[in-house]
């Protein structure tokens, strides 16, 4: 009989960093053998390594617009950890999100939003409100999207199968949480700018320790959309999507 653990049981090693949606696994999965991390990692590559640069391909030499482009890679994953039998979506999905992570994202996204606000005013005034100002149908258009054609595979992709797949290769929470932020901020190289990539990686950072803390989709989906709705309002839209003029490297 193989013995199996649930995240909750282990209280040092790898099985705590899994996702929320994670159920009880085997002991070997738990605890990778070197074939297996040299497998998982070579397969992370792949994933958050040749998936963005492909991405770049498809979006500037083909044309393929990103908001049609994600969906598909949400139906990839959610395929896959809908198949996975250590993994429930419907406990992923249940999981809500307490009354004091809303008031702690609120708390950090209004400090936040009024630093990034001044430095746009600051250092590119003129860029500030520019798209919701000059392009207004646009930006509505954006703001009504955004959460489920881009926020949605991004977080199920970075935080839900990153963590349920790949938490058993790390040792601490810390190794962890920038590792995803790094192959977060690495997923935006397709914006080809170097504010999309380190603004990302500074998000990231901030997702990944949200959802290390309350293992909650429904935590990171919320402060994701609300970083978004801010990344294109106050005028750093440009930066973040191909379908206007980007400063590109």
């Amino acid at each position: 009989m193989t013995t199996v653990f649930s995240p909750k049981d282990v209280v040092s090693g790898s099985a705590d960093l899994c996702a929320g949606g994670t159920l009880a696994q085997s002991l070997d999965v738990i605890h990778p053998s070197e074939r297996r991390r040299r497998q998982l990692w070579a397969e992370f590559g792949l994933i958050y390594v040749g998936t963005p640069l492909l991405m770049r391909i498809a979006v500037f030499e083909y044309n393929v617009p990103l908001f049609y482009a994600l969906p598909p890679v949400l139906i990839a994953f959610v395929a896959f950890l809908y198949f996975d039998r250590t993994f429930s979506l419907k406990t992923e999905a249940s999981r809500g999100v307490a009354r004091s992570t809303v008031l702690s994202i609120l708390g950090t996204f209004i400090v936040g939003s009024a630093l990034v606000g001044s430095l746009v005013a600051v250092l590119m005034p003129e860029r500030l409100f520019a798209l919701a100002a000059e392009r207004p149908g646009l930006w509505l258009k954006i703001m009504v999207l955004y959460p489920f054609t881009s926020v949605l595979p991004q977080e199920f992709a970075y935080r839900v199968f990153f963590f349920h797949r790949y938490g058993p290769l790390f040792h601490s929470r810390w190794s962890l949480i920038l590792v995803n932020a790094l192959a977060f901020g690495f997923g935006h190289i397709l914006f080809r700018n170097w504010i999309a990539v380190a603004g990302t990686f500074v998000i990231g950072l901030l997702l990944a320790w949200r959802y290390e803390r309350t293992r909650s989709f429904a935590a990171v989906y919320m402060e994701h959309v609300l970083w978004g709705w801010l990344v294109f309002t106050i005028g750093l839209g440009v930066y973040f999507f191909t379908g206007v003029k980007n400063p590109a490297w």
